[in-house]
C-alpha cells in the first residue's frame, strides 16, 4: 500500500531535480537545443514539454508576485509614458511647421536658381558671338600683317601668315577675284623665301658648330660654380654642427637662395632652324629636311669626336668635352622646342655614338702618368656629366670609365705620395723640432692634433717630435684630399669606406713602409732611433685626426666614426713599427755599451789592490748613460723611457757577468770582484737616482732601474758572501740567488781563485775568514760539479 506514494513521491523528486537543472539553464541563459535534442533522442519529449510548462507557471507565479509587490512603479511608468506620447505629438507638430517654413524659403530660391542659369545661357550666347567677330577681324587683320612683313622682307612671319590664311580661311573668302590672286601669289612667295633661308641655314650650321664649345664652356662653367656654392653651404652646415655639438656655443646658419639665371647658357640662335624647318614643313617636305638636318649633325658630331695625336690629351681634353657638351645641348633645345624636327631616337643614337668614342677616349689614356692629370680630366668628366644630367643624358657609362681608373689614380697618387715621404725622411734632421711663434704652433701641432696640451705653450717652443711629422702629416692629408677629389662626384654615393681604405693602404705601404726602412737602415744613430720611435707615437696619434679628416671631406657626420671599431689597421701597424724602432734603439744602445764594456778586457783580475774609484770603463758607461737617458727623457714618452733605462742596464749588467765568463779570464780574485762590486755600486746609485729624476718613481712605485742590475749584483753578492755554498740552499737560493743560472756559476767560480799571486803574500795576508771562505767556495765548486 505504501510502495505507490513512495514512487510518486521519488518521481516528483526527480521531476523537481530537473526542473531545477531547466531553470538554471533558463536564467543563465544558455542554449536549450541540446537539451531539446537530446529529450527527443531519447523519445522523451512530453515529459520535456512538460517540465517546460511547469517551469512557465512557476515564473507566471513569480511575474504576479513581482508585479503585485512593484505595481505602483507600473502605474507611475506608464503615467510617464503618457506624458512622453504628449510631447511627441508636439515636436511632430513644430516639425511640420518648420518644414513648410522651409518650402516657402526653398521656392524663392530655385525661383532664383532658374533666373541665373537663364544668365549663364544669355552669357554664353554673347560669347559666342563676340567670338564669330572676333574671326572676321582677325582674317583682315593677317590680310594687313602679311603685307607689312612682306614689304620689311620679314619673310617668316609672313610665311607663317600665309599659312595661317592657306589653312583657316583661304577657302572661306567671299570675293573670288581677291581668292584667286592670293592662291596664285602663295607659291611663288613662298619658293623666294625658301631660296633665302636655306642659304641662311647653311650658314647657321657651320656657325652653330663653331659656338658649340663656348655654349659647352659655359654650361659646365655654371656646373662648376653650382658645385662649389654647394660644397661651401654644405662646409658651412657641417662646422656649425659640429661646434653645436662640441658645445662651444650657439650657431646658426641659414640657407642662401640666389637667383640663377639658368637660361644663359642657351643663348644661341636657333631662328635659322626653325625657319627651314617650318619652310619644308609648310612645303610638306619637313622628312626631307628632317633627314638632312640628322645627317650633318652627326658628320658635325663624328668629326667632333676625334682626338688629335698632335696635342697632348691633358692639354685639350677641355676643348673635346666642351665641344660635345655644347652639340648636346643645342640637341637637346632643338628636341624640345622645334616641334618634331628630331626624334628622341636620333638623340639617343647620337649620345650613345658619343658615349662609346668617350669611353674609348678614357680608357686610352694608358700614357698619362701624372695622379694630378688624371684627377683633371676625371674632375672635368664629372663636370660634364652632371651638366648633361640636367638635359636627360644618361651619364653612367662614362662614370663607371672613370670609375675604372680608380686604381690606377690611386697607384700613381701613392707613388707621388712615396716619393714625398721619402724625400721628408730623408732631409729630416731628427732634431726637435722647434717652433717660435703661435702661427707656426697652428700650422705644425694644432691643425694635425699633435698638442700634448689644451693650453698654449710658451714660445720658442720645443716639440718632443721633429720636422717630418708635420711634414708627413700633410702629404697624408693631400693623400686623402686626392683621395676624396677623385671618387666624389661619381658612381659611389658614400666614398668614406673607399678612401678610408686607400689611407689606411697608403699608411701602411708607404709611410709606415718608409719609417721601417729607415730604422732598418745602417745610417741612424742612437738619438734618431730615439726620435723616430718618438715621431711614430705621435704620427699613430694622428692616424685618429686622418680618419676624422677624411670623414669631413666627405661630409660624414663626426660622431660616427669616434668609435673605436672606426680607428684605422694602420694605427696598429704603426705601433708595431713604433716597437721596431724600440728595438732598433735598444740594439743601437747596447752596441754602444758594447764599445764600453769591451774596456773590462782590461781589468786586472788579479790585482793586489782593489779600484776605490771604479775601473776605467765604468766612468764612460755613466756618461753614456746620463746623455742617453737626459736625451730620452726630452723625446719619449714615460713608458718608452722606462725600457730604454731597462734595456741598457740589463745589458750592462748582462755585459758583467759575461765578462767573468769570458775565455780571456782565466782566474780572478776577491780584489777584482770588490773593484766590481764598486762599479757596480755606481751603477746602481746612477740607476736609483735616474728613476727618481726622471719621474718615473711616481708613475712606477713598484718598479726600479736597480732591478734591471740584479743578476750581476747576486754574482757579485755570491762572490763575495761568506758562506757562497748557501747557493745550494734552495730556500737561500731562491730568496737572495734567484737570477743566476747554475751552469755559469759553476764557470765563474771555477774561476775565482782568492789568494795572491805570491807565496809569501799567501802566507802573511791569509786570515781565518778568508780561509773559512775559501773553504765554502771549495765546498761550492765542488757541489756545483756534481750538480751538472
Amino acid at each position: 500500500m505504501n510502495a505507490k506514494p513512495k514512487r510518486r513521491i521519488a518521481a516528483e523528486n526527480g521531476d523537481a531535480g530537473e526542473d531545477l537543472v531547466l531553470v538554471t539553464l533558463i536564467g543563465n541563459g544558455e542554449d536549450l537545443g541540446p537539451l531539446v535534442r537530446h529529450a527527443f533522442e531519447m523519445g522523451r519529449p512530453e515529459s520535456l514539454l512538460q517540465q517546460l510548462k511547469h517551469v512557465m507557471k512557476k515564473k507566471e507565479v513569480e511575474i504576479e508576485d513581482l508585479c503585485k509587490t512593484h505595481y505602483e512603479e507600473f502605474i507611475q511608468a506608464v503615467d510617464e509614458l503618457r506624458g512622453v506620447l504628449v510631447d511627441a505629438e508636439e515636436l511632430k507638430s513644430e516639425l511640420s511647421s518648420d518644414n513648410f517654413k522651409l518650402q516657402e524659403v526653398g521656392s524663392a530660391l530655385l525661383i532664383k536658381v532658374e533666373e541665373l542659369l537663364e544668365s549663364y545661357s544669355i552669357k554664353k550666347n554673347v560669347a559666342e558671338a563676340i567670338k564669330m567677330c572676333k574671326n572676321c577681324v582677325q582674317v583682315l587683320d593677317l590680310c594687313s600683317k602679311f603685307n607689312g612683313h612682306f614689304s620689311q622682307g620679314q619673310f617668316y612671319p609672313a610665311l607663317k601668315t600665309i599659312d595661317i590664311i592657306e589653312r583657316n580661311y583661304l577657302q572661306n573668302i567671299p570675293v573670288k577675284a581677291l581668292k584667286m590672286v592670293v592662291e596664285k601669289r602663295i607659291p611663288l612667295i613662298k619658293l623666294h623665301i625658301e631660296k633665302r633661308l636655306s642659304s641662311q641655314f647653311n650658314e647657321w650650321l657651320v656657325q652653330i658648330r663653331s659656338s658649340a664649345k663656348t655654349i659647352g664652356q659655359t654650361a659646365i662653367g655654371h656646373t662648376a660654380s653650382a658645385r662649389q656654392r654647394d660644397e661651401e653651404m654644405l662646409e658651412r652646415q657641417r662646422k656649425a654642427e659640429e661646434q653645436s655639438v662640441s658645445g662651444i656655443g650657439d650657431f646658426a646658419y641659414s640657407l642662401d637662395v640666389e637667383e640663377l639665371d639658368e637660361e644663359f647658357v642657351l643663348k644661341f640662335d636657333l631662328t635659322p632652324l626653325y625657319r627651314a624647318y617650318h619652310i619644308h614643313t609648310c612645303l610638306g617636305t619637313q622628312e626631307q629636311f628632317r633627314e638632312y638636318y640628322y645627317n650633318n649633325r652627326l658628320l658635325q658630331l663624328n668629326s667632333d669626336l676625334q682626338v688629335s695625336s698632335a696635342q697632348p690629351f691633358v692639354e685639350s681634353y677641355q676643348s673635346f668635352f666642351a665641344q660635345i657638351a655644347g652639340h648636346f645641348i643645342v640637341e637637346d633645345r632643338v628636341l624640345r622646342t622645334s616641334g618634331g624636327l628630331l626624334s628622341a631616337d636620333q638623340i639617343e643614337t647620337m649620345w650613345e655614338t658619343a658615349v662609346a668614342k668617350m669611353t674609348s677616349v678614357l680608357d686610352d689614356q694608358s700614357h698619362m702618368d701624372s695622379a694630378t692629370h688624371l684627377l683633371l680630366v676625371k674632375d672635368y668628366v664629372t663636370l660634364f656629366g652632371a651638366t648633361l644630367t640636367q638635359y636627360g643624358y644618361e651619364v653612367g657609362s662614362l662614370f663607371e670609365a672613370l670609375d675604372n681608373s680608380r686604381d690606377k689614380y690611386h697607384a700613381l697618387l701613392l707613388e707621388e705620395c712615396r716619393q714625398q715621404i721619402i724625400g721628408v725622411l730623408g732631409n729630416d734632421t731628427y732634431e726637435q723640432m722647434v717652433i717660435k711663434k703661435d702661427a707656426d704652433y697652428e700650422n705644425n701641432v694644432l691643425s694635425f692634433h699633435l698638442q700634448t696640451s689644451d693650453s698654449m705653450p710658451a714660445f720658442p717652443y720645443i716639440a718632443p717630435f721633429s720636422a717630418m711629422v708635420p711634414d708627413a702629416c700633410r702629404i697624408v692629408r693631400s693623400f686623402i684630399k686626392g683621395s676624396v677629389d677623385y671618387l666624389s662626384n661619381g658612381v659611389h654615393i658614400n666614398s668614406y669606406d673607399l678612401v678610408k681604405k686607400s689611407l689606411d693602404k697608403f699608411l701602411i705601404d708607404v709611410l709606415n713602409e718608409a719609417l721601417l726602412d729607415t730604422i732598418q737602415s745602417s745610417s741612424i744613430g742612437g738619438s734618431q732611433a730615439m726620435q723616430i720611435a718618438a715621431n711614430i707615437s705621435f704620427l699613430e696619434r694622428a692616424t685618429d685626426f686622418f680618419v676624422r679628416h677624411a670623414a669631413q671631406l666627405c661630409g660624414i657626420p663626426i660622431r660616427s666614426v669616434e668609435r673605436p671599431q672606426a680607428s684605422l689597421t694602420a694605427k696598429v701597424v704603426l705601433k708595431t713599427s713604433r716597437d721596431a724602432a724600440y728595438i732598433a734603439l735598444l740594439n743601437l744602445v747596447n752596441s754602444k755599451l758594447d764599445e764600453f764594456m769591451a774596456l773590462t778586457e782590461h781589468i786586472n783580475w788579479t790585482t793586489e789592490e782593489i779600484a776605490q774609484n771604479g775601473n776605467e770603463y765604468i766612468s764612460e758607461v755613466l756618461i753614456y748613460l746620463e746623455t742617453l737617458l737626459s736625451t730620452a727623457q726630452q723625446i719619449l714618452p714615460p713608458d718608452a723611457l722606462c725600457k730604454v733605462g731597462n734595456g741598457a742596464l740589463e745589458h750592462i749588467s748582462n755585459s758583467i757577468v759575461s765578462a767573468f765568463l769570458r775565455d780571456s779570464v782565466k782566474r780572478f780574485n776577491a780584489n777584482a770582484v770588490m773593484g766590481i762590486n764598486n762599479d757596480l755600486k755606481m751603477l746602481e746609485s746612477f740607476a736609483d737616482e735616474k728613476f727618481h729624476s726622471t719621474g718615473l718613481s711616481e708613475i712606477y712605485k713598484d718598479g726600479s732601474f736597480r732591478a734591471c742590475l740584479l743578476e750581476a749584483r747576486q754574482l757579485i753578492n755570491l762572490l763575495l758572501s761568506s758562506q757562497p755554498e748557501n747557493f745550494m740552499n734552495p730556500v737561500i737560493r731562491e730568496k737572495n740567488y734567484s737570477a743566476l743560472d747554475y751552469k755559469k756559476v759553476a764557470t765563474i767560480c771555477e774561476k775565482f781563485k782568492d789568494s795572491p799571486d805570491s807565496i809569501f803574500g799567501s802566507l802573511s795576508n791569509r786570515s781565518a775568514k778568508q780561509t773559512s771562505r775559501k773553504k765554502s767556495m771549495d765546498v761550492l765548486k765542488k757541489r756545483l760539479k756534481d750538480f751538472n
